[in-house]
C-alpha cells in the first residue's frame, strides 16, 4: 500500500502564460516634445500611453507596470511612486476633491484608474519642478535625457521584482533557467515565475555623451535576458537600434507620431512568450558605430587603445590612453611618406650604321 500514492493526481499544473512586467522608460524633454506637438502633442501621447498601459494588465491579471521619466536633468520613477506627504501635495488640493473625482469615476476600473491617477500626480510633480518649467528658463536643457539613468532605475526595480518572484518558489534557479530558455525560443518548459521587457519612448537624440554607462546598461539586459524595445518618434537613433540589436528587441521608428497607438498595439503589446509564435517587426539595417572616449563623437574610423579598447577620434596628447593611462605607440603616423622620385630610363636611337635600318622594313633586293 506504500507504493501506491495519488498524489500525482492532485498536482496542479496550469497552462497559463507567466506575469510579464512591462517597464516604459517615458522621454520628458520639453524641447523634443515642443517640435512634435503639430503632430503629435504630449498630452495626446501620455492618453495613448495610458490606454497601452491598461491593454498590457489587461492581458492578464498578474501583469506589473513601471513606468519611469527621463528627464533632461535626471530620471525618475512614475509609477509606481510614494504617495503625497499632506493634502497640499495632491494634484486636486484636498482629500475632499480626490473624493469628488472618485465618485465620478465610478464605472472606471479601479487599479486603472489608480495607475493613471498616480502618474498623472507625478509628471505633474517632475515638470513643476524641473528648472526648464518656466517659459524663460535661466539655462537651456542639455540636449538630450537621462536614458542611462532611467534604465539603471529599470534594471534595479526588475532586479527586485524577480527577487521577490524567485523567493516565493521552490527552486529559484530553475525559474530562471526556464526563463531564459523560454526567451531563447526553445523548446523547454516556460515555467518562469516573471518575464521582463524594457520599452523606451523616445523623442530626443543626442546620446553619444552616455555612450559608456548606456553600453553597460545593455550589457546587464543582454546577460539578464531582458529585451529593450524602442518606440523612436524622432532624432538620432544610433544607439538604441544597438540596444535593440544585442537584446533582441523591437526597434520601430514612427514614421506617422499619429498613429502611435496603434504602432504600440501591434509591435509592443506581445510579450516574450507571445513573439515566439509571432512575427515581430525588425530593424533591417543597424548602425554600429561607436562614439569616442574623447570627444563623445560618432565616429566610423579611429584609435583603439590595445588594453582597455577605449576608442578615440584622435591620437590623444602624449600618445597616453585617457582611461587606462597605457602608452601606445603610434610610430610614424602623422608623419609624411618620403616619395622616391623614379629615375627616368634613358632611350637608345637606333642608327642605319649599325647595321639595321632606321625604319622597320627591309631594304628590297634587285
Amino acid at each position: 500500500m506504500d507504493n501506491l500514492d495519488g498524489s500525482d493526481h492532485y498536482s496542479k499544473t496550469t497552462d497559463e502564460p507567466p506575469p510579464s512586467l512591462l517597464t516604459i522608460i517615458l522621454d520628458t524633454h520639453p524641447a523634443a516634445w515642443a517640435l512634435l506637438a503639430p503632430t503629435l502633442p504630449f498630452s495626446k501621447a501620455l492618453a495613448v500611453l495610458l490606454v497601452f498601459i491598461n491593454a498590457h494588465l489587461a492581458c492578464n491579471n498578474s501583469n506589473q507596470i513601471c513606468v519611469i521619466a527621463a528627464h533632461p536633468t535626471r530620471a525618475e520613477f512614475l509609477y509606481p511612486s510614494s504617495p503625497p506627504e499632506d493634502n497640499n501635495n495632491h494634484p486636486n488640493g484636498s482629500a475632499s476633491a480626490s473624493t469628488t473625482a472618485t465618485a465620478s469615476e465610478a464605472n472606471f476600473y479601479r487599479p486603472f484608474r489608480l495607475i493613471q491617477s498616480t502618474i498623472l500626480r507625478s509628471l505633474s510633480h517632475l515638470l513643476s519642478s524641473s528648472s526648464f518649467a518656466s517659459s524663460t528658463p535661466s539655462t537651456p536643457p542639455p540636449p538630450s535625457v537621462a536614458l542611462s539613468g532611467a534604465l539603471t532605475l529599470a534594471l534595479t526595480y526588475t532586479n527586485r521584482l524577480l527577487a521577490s518572484f524567485s523567493s516565493s518558489s521552490n527552486n529559484p534557479s530553475a525559474d530562471a533557467a526556464a526563463a531564459a530558455a523560454s526567451y531563447a525560443g526553445s523548446n523547454a518548459s516556460a515555467s518562469a515565475s516573471l518575464t521582463s521587457r524594457v520599452l523606451i519612448l523616445s523623442a530626443t537624440g543626442s546620446l553619444s555623451a552616455q555612450y559608456i554607462p548606456l553600453t553597460n546598461t545593455i550589457f546587464a539586459c543582454q546577460r539578464l535576458a531582458i529585451p529593450i524595445d524602442v518606440a523612436k518618434l524622432s532624432g538620432d537613433a544610433v544607439f538604441l537600434e544597438q540596444a535593440s540589436d544585442a537584446t533582441r528587441g523591437v526597434f520601430m521608428h514612427i514614421d506617422h507620431p499619429k498613429g502611435l497607438l496603434q504602432y504600440l498595439m501591434m509591435a509592443f503589446l506581445p510579450d516574450q512568450v507571445s513573439r515566439r509564435y509571432l512575427m515581430s517587426p525588425g530593424n533591417a539595417g543597424v548602425d554600429f558605430r561607436a562614439a569616442c572616449f574623447c570627444h563623445r563623437k560618432v565616429v566610423d574610423l579611429g584609435f583603439v587603445c590595445s588594453v582597455c579598447l577605449s576608442i578615440f577620434c584622435c591620437p590623444p596628447d602624449d600618445a597616453a590612453c585617457l582611461t587606462c593611462g597605457t602608452q601606445l605607440k603610434l610610430g610614424n603616423y602623422g608623419q609624411k611618406p618620403v616619395v622616391v622620385v623614379r629615375k627616368k630610363k634613358k632611350r637608345k636611337n637606333k642608327l642605319n650604321g649599325d647595321g639595321d635600318t632606321g625604319s622597320g622594313a627591309a631594304t628590297p633586293a634587285r
